[in-house]
Protein backbone atom coordinates (compact mmCIF):
# COMPACT_ATOMS: atom_id res chain seq x y z
CA UNK A 1 0.00 0.00 0.00
CA UNK A 2 1.33 3.04 -1.12
CA UNK A 3 1.48 6.89 1.12
CA UNK A 4 -1.72 8.04 -1.30
CA UNK A 5 -3.35 4.70 -0.48
CA UNK A 6 -2.69 5.22 2.84
CA UNK A 7 -4.40 8.44 2.79
CA UNK A 8 -7.24 8.22 1.13
CA UNK A 9 -7.90 5.15 3.85
CA UNK A 10 -6.83 7.32 6.58
CA UNK A 11 -9.10 10.34 5.21
CA UNK A 12 -12.03 7.80 4.75
CA UNK A 13 -11.68 6.15 8.13
CA UNK A 14 -12.43 9.47 10.07
CA UNK A 15 -15.45 10.98 7.71
CA UNK A 16 -16.93 7.78 8.82
CA UNK A 17 -15.94 7.71 11.94
CA UNK A 18 -17.14 11.56 12.47
CA UNK A 19 -20.36 11.05 10.70
CA UNK A 20 -18.97 13.48 8.01
CA UNK A 21 -19.43 11.82 4.62
CA UNK A 22 -18.77 14.87 2.72
CA UNK A 23 -15.17 15.53 4.82
CA UNK A 24 -11.97 15.71 2.83
CA UNK A 25 -8.80 15.84 4.78
CA UNK A 26 -5.13 16.96 3.75
CA UNK A 27 -2.05 15.77 5.28
CA UNK A 28 -1.84 19.13 7.25
CA UNK A 29 -5.56 18.33 8.67
CA UNK A 30 -5.26 18.58 12.46
CA UNK A 31 -8.00 17.81 14.66
CA UNK A 32 -8.59 21.53 15.26
CA UNK A 33 -9.43 22.23 11.90
CA UNK A 34 -12.68 19.50 11.91
CA UNK A 35 -15.50 20.50 13.88
CA UNK A 36 -16.49 17.29 15.95
CA UNK A 37 -12.84 16.23 16.14
CA UNK A 38 -12.19 16.16 20.16
CA UNK A 39 -10.23 13.75 22.20
CA UNK A 40 -13.05 11.50 22.73
CA UNK A 41 -13.44 11.10 18.80
CA UNK A 42 -9.98 10.96 18.38
CA UNK A 43 -9.70 7.54 20.36
CA UNK A 44 -12.81 6.42 18.21
CA UNK A 45 -10.82 8.00 15.47
CA UNK A 46 -7.22 5.60 16.79
CA UNK A 47 -9.77 2.19 17.07
CA UNK A 48 -10.94 2.20 13.38
CA UNK A 49 -7.77 3.06 11.86
CA UNK A 50 -5.90 -0.15 14.05
CA UNK A 51 -9.06 -2.01 12.71
CA UNK A 52 -8.67 -0.73 8.91
CA UNK A 53 -5.26 -1.75 8.88
CA UNK A 54 -4.56 -4.45 11.07
CA UNK A 55 -2.53 -2.42 13.79
CA UNK A 56 -2.32 -1.46 17.35
CA UNK A 57 -1.03 1.38 18.68
CA UNK A 58 0.90 2.02 21.46
CA UNK A 59 -0.05 5.16 23.63
CA UNK A 60 2.71 6.93 23.26
CA UNK A 61 2.46 6.58 19.60
CA UNK A 62 -0.97 7.77 20.11
CA UNK A 63 -0.20 11.14 22.31
CA UNK A 64 2.43 12.45 19.09
CA UNK A 65 -0.78 12.39 16.59
CA UNK A 66 -1.35 15.91 15.73
CA UNK A 67 -2.33 16.12 12.45
CA UNK A 68 -2.98 13.58 9.65
CA UNK A 69 0.32 13.32 8.13
CA UNK A 70 1.09 12.04 11.97
CA UNK A 71 -0.99 9.31 11.83
CA UNK A 72 -0.43 8.68 7.81
CA UNK A 73 3.19 8.25 8.77
CA UNK A 74 3.03 5.99 11.64
CA UNK A 75 0.79 3.86 9.51
CA UNK A 76 3.31 3.59 6.91
CA UNK A 77 6.10 3.08 8.88
CA UNK A 78 3.91 -0.15 10.92
CA UNK A 79 2.99 -1.20 7.29
CA UNK A 80 6.85 -0.99 6.56
CA UNK A 81 8.03 -3.39 9.57
CA UNK A 82 5.39 -6.16 8.51
CA UNK A 83 6.58 -6.76 5.38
Amino acid sequence: MNKQEIVAKVGQTIASTLDQPNLRVTTRTTMDDVEGWDSFSHINIVVALESEFGLKFQAAEIAGLRAVGDIVDLIEKRLAKRK
